[in-house]
């Protein structure tokens, strides 16, 4: 992923921390927020420390037939002494990085238990371990 350096985190972000970028033929959603409750930038009154920065990546892929496979990667920016967190350029990258690993991984897990799954086979009748049959035992004659 080539890193915007005119940009604080590495890509244009929207005002709820939220991007896209397309990486290796993927669209892959981006996400960075903090950890605090608050919209106030401040420490916190507890720990007097400022809330670590999430970035998150995250996309899925869909075939025809519907089986979806995704991948995520998520990274976290601690801050810095009593400071708060300091934009890191390379932060989206890495996320987006993790998240093409993850789905890679996932497609050879997939692929995996595609190879070993077998379909249920038709049992054979000559070996058809099912003994109930039914059979008419009745010792009473029939009256007409």
């Amino acid at each position: 992923m080539d890193i915007d350096t005119s940009q604080p985190w590495g890509v244009a972000i929207d005002y709820a921390g939220r991007a896209t970028v397309v990486e290796d033929g993927h669209t892959i959603h981006v996400n960075v927020s903090d950890a605090s409750l608050s919209s106030i930038i401040a420490p916190d009154p507890l720990t007097g420390r400022h809330a670590s920065v999430t970035v998150t990546a995250q996309f899925s892929e869909t075939d025809g037939s519907g089986a979806v496979l995704r991948g995520g990667g998520r990274v976290t920016v601690q801050p810095t002494g009593t400071d708060p967190v300091v934009p890191d350029q390379t932060a989206v990258q890495r996320a987006v990085a993790a998240a093409l690993v993850d789905f890679r991984a996932n497609t050879e897990k997939y692929a995996a238990l595609c190879a070993t799954w077998t379909s249920p086979s038709t049992p054979d009748p000559d070996t058809d371990t099912d003994t109930a049959t039914e059979t008419e035992t009745g010792t009473g004659t029939a009256t007409t």
